[in-house]
């Protein structure tokens, strides 16, 4: 620790509380008249803010084929997450899609970016005979500029005919707005980058080699218009394209992608409907939530002074400043929060102080040997580091991979823990330390204000490691009994929400505006008494007195009962209520996605872990950890029949990254008491020294986490505590087999390994 005199320190402190008082107060107020940098101002999801909904129907007479409707959606869920990473797109009936994008208000803006979903056609410039099948003529655009304006000489089923469609919109299979060097002007150029597939990347090798040899061009046609017609600078056969556009801007050429990406579609669609529709969850939903935050929010505060004294003063002042830097961050990079989100956020909260946790327990340790307490600070935050940063650095790994690899709630999730880990290193590793520097400066001095640890009792975690196994084993199987049981019963495995499975949409027209908390408190439960099940969400159409609800799929027989019960207890007229079945909004090539998301996740931490500790077996005993925390959190699932929707995932990520970091600390613990290890029987010792000292930790973080999960429990609304109830059994379990289960692994493959070895020799 270094010396500060106390003129400087108490400089330092006021800087530092006008920095928090300036940067709570953008969180909260913000700045300017758009109120930029506050929570208010925050992307927001369509479970609280609403958005935009758009109806599309396939063209033609013909049913879609399931294959094709797929695709289409897939497709389109990738377009709208350019507008946010919670849109959500799914089918209705046997021939429409719906597409719902939060935050926004204008639908007719979103239908001219979106523009129509159609046909896209590559049409040489010539036919086979030579003759033109597009002629230009200079006019003048929009902004008063000469350039050239194109016009088919041919209809397209003419064009269809004679060979000279070269490609359409199903043959490409990416379209990407990107720069580039021009070696030959030395500037950067802004193109578009396109990926075919193999008959297509076929197609457009013999299309471009002639017309290359005759110096034509071949224009990209879509929705009636042309998009842009390129001159043939090379025969391109390899599949690999880029449309060069000189002088064009950068949004023009992503304008240019995504327009070739969404004609891409196997289907045509036209739109049928467009609405502005209301939060799925009234302002009880933010406000239940931010009470959460704040009782949560004071209980870690008077837990870490409590057990940690002066250093748990500086801890909570740091979580502060993390509160207000997440806050403004949010907003700064345009993350869209839905409820789960928040929820996430406050529980991230209560991780944060986890890097605090591991850096004073080594304080604590330094001064039982008789350090100063400037030495003792020293070499906590140094002894510490590498447990932190390993632990951060895999998580974020994962994290990486999810933005990478994820789509829709697990993108966002994964730019919400990317920002989380930054924010809690930077003020764990150096606001706190600065503000130990200041309150010792100051004059707090004394050991006993930093706390002196006890020595440790060793517990004999590995005599019991056979024990630990079999009750996780049993749960487990417990799990699986369970959704067999229902299976076998002609149930779901899991109680799977609409998300996942789809239902029926019920859209009715009240006779009055009836806010949406009325609508949950009075028209919610007659649907599930109804329905017999509780997974019930309802939206508002703005400026209107129209609510959609969606249900799990419904019979015919109780389509009837939900229509006599809305007509007989409030009024509505029948020929304003319609019902249609909806698809998964989770689709299943999203949860394909998100299963090589994590599996990926998964091999890259188990890398970095064994780069990292030198032994592969640590990162093999991490992952085995993780994939048992998961199944125990799976069988929570099915045994207390919990709602398994996009909180799903949330959840399971969330546990994912909790528990790989409480293995890391005893792993970190353990390399360190290895290197003092002098014989290879002393290993067992070792792994229970190495649990004992870190038993603390693992305790206390715990128990921040539980106390804001506990506080979404108690105060959050029905969402929330969906949410919170298998998160406060995954806290319990990532504890547990960090504890009990990690190290055994590791410990066995270990001594496996190395009796291998011996008998080799």
């Amino acid at each position: 620790m270094k010396k500060m005199k106390k003129n400087r320190a108490i400089a330092y402190l006021l800087i530092f509380l006008l920095a928090l008082g300036g940067l709570s107060y953008v969180a909260v107020c913000g700045v300017g008249a758009d109120k930029s940098g506050s929570a208010s101002s925050i992307k927001l999801g369509l479970d609280l803010a609403g958005g935009v909904s758009i109806t599309y129907q396939v063209v033609g007479d013909k049913e879609p084929d399931k294959e094709d409707m797929s695709d289409t959606i897939y497709k389109l869920q990738q377009r709208v997450e350019n507008y946010s990473t919670e849109a959500q797109v799914y089918q209705e009936g046997s021939d429409r899609i719906n597409i719902e994008i939060p935050g926004v208000t204008d639908a007719n803006a979103i239908l001219a970016e979106l523009g129509q979903p159609g046909t896209l056609y590559f049409i040489a410039q010539t036919d086979s005979a030579g003759n033109a099948n597009y002629v230009s003529a200079y006019g003048i655009d929009a902004d008063g500029n000469l350039e050239p304006q194109y016009q088919l000489n041919k209809t397209i089923d003419e064009l269809k005919a004679d060979g000279s469609i070269v490609l359409t919109g199903t043959d490409v299979v990416d379209a990407q707005a990107r720069t580039q060097q021009d070696q030959l002007l030395n500037n950067t150029q802004n193109i578009v980058a396109l990926t075919l597939t193999d008959a297509g990347a076929q197609a457009f090798g013999e299309a471009t080699t002639k017309a290359f040899a005759a110096g034509e061009s071949i224009a990209i046609y879509y929705d009636g218009e042309f998009i842009c017609v390129p001159n043939v600078q090379a025969a391109i056969t390899d599949g690999n394209a880029v449309i060069t556009l000189q002088g064009r801007s950068f949004e023009e050429a992503e304008r240019i992608a995504s327009t070739i990406r969404i004609g891409g579609l196997k289907l045509e669609l036209q739109e049928l409907r467009s609405n502005v529709v209301g939060a799925q969850l009234g302002s009880d939903a933010i406000r239940t939530s931010l009470i959460a935050a704040g009782v949560g929010f004071a209980l870690v505060v008077f837990f870490m002074i409590a057990v940690y004294y002066v250093p748990g003063i500086a801890a909570s002042f740091a979580l502060a400043l993390y509160t207000a830097l997440m806050v403004i961050l949010l907003d700064a990079f345009e993350i869209t929060l839905t409820l789960p989100g928040i929820a996430g956020i406050i529980l991230s909260i209560g991780m944060a102080v986890d890097a605090n946790v591991i850096i004073f327990a080594r304080i604590r340790e330094e001064l039982a040997t008789g350090k100063t307490v400037q030495s003792a600070v020293k070499i906590g935050f140094s002894k510490a580091f590498s447990a932190i940063f390993d632990g951060n650095i895999t998580t974020l790994i994962a994290a990486a991979v999810l933005a990478w690899l994820g789509t829709g709630t697990i993108k966002g999730f994964a730019y919400t823990l990317v920002l989380g880990i930054g924010l809690s290193m930077f003020t764990a590793l150096v606001i706190t330390k600065f503000l130990l520097n200041v309150l010792f400066a100051l004059g707090v001095q004394s050991p006993k204000a930093y706390g002196v640890a006890k020595e440790s009792k060793i517990l004999q975690i590995l005599t019991k490691k056979k024990a630990f196994f079999f009750l996780s084993g049993a749960v487990i199987a417990a799990g699986f009994i369970v959704m067999g049981v229902y299976q076998a019963s002609g149930s779901s495995a899991l109680n799977y929400s609409l998300e996942f499975v789809g239902g029926t949409s019920t859209t009715l027209t009240l006779n009055e505006d009836m806010p949406i908390e009325k609508i949950d408190a009075d028209i919610v439960p007659l649907i599930e008494n109804i329905t017999g099940d509780g997974n019930v969400q309802t939206t508002k159409v703005a400026g209107s007195n129209q609510i959609i609800i969606k249900t799990r799929t419904l019979n015919v027989e109780e389509r009837e009962i939900f229509a006599d019960t809305m007509i007989n207890n409030f009024g509505v007229e029948e020929s304003t209520i319609t019902a249609e079945t909806i698809s998964a909004t989770v689709s299943s090539e999203m949860q394909s996605d998100a299963v090589i998301a994590i599996i990926v996740a998964a091999v890259c931490m188990l890398l970095y872990i064994w780069l990292r500790f030198s032994d592969i077996r640590f990162g093999a005993s991490a992952v085995m950890a993780l994939l048992h925390d998961i199944l125990v959190v799976l069988a929570f699932y099915a045994i207390v029949r919990v709602p398994v929707g996009n909180t799903f995932i949330a959840c399971m990520l969330t546990i994912v990254g909790y528990s790989i970091n409480a293995t890391i600390v005893i792993f970190d613990r353990i390399r360190e008491n290895m290197r003092e290890m002098g014989r290879k029987d002393e290993l067992e010792a070792v792994v229970n020294k190495s649990i004992s000292q870190t038993l603390s930790r693992s305790v206390f973080t715990s128990l921040t986490t539980f106390f804001m999960v506990a506080a979404l429990e108690i105060f959050g609304v029905s969402s929330i505590r969906e949410f919170a109830l298998p998160l406060i059994a995954g806290i319990i379990c990532g504890t547990y087999s960090s504890i009990c289960l990690a190290s055994a692994f590791w410990y066995l493959l270990r001594t496996k390994a190395g009796k291998k070895e011996k008998a080799a020799k």
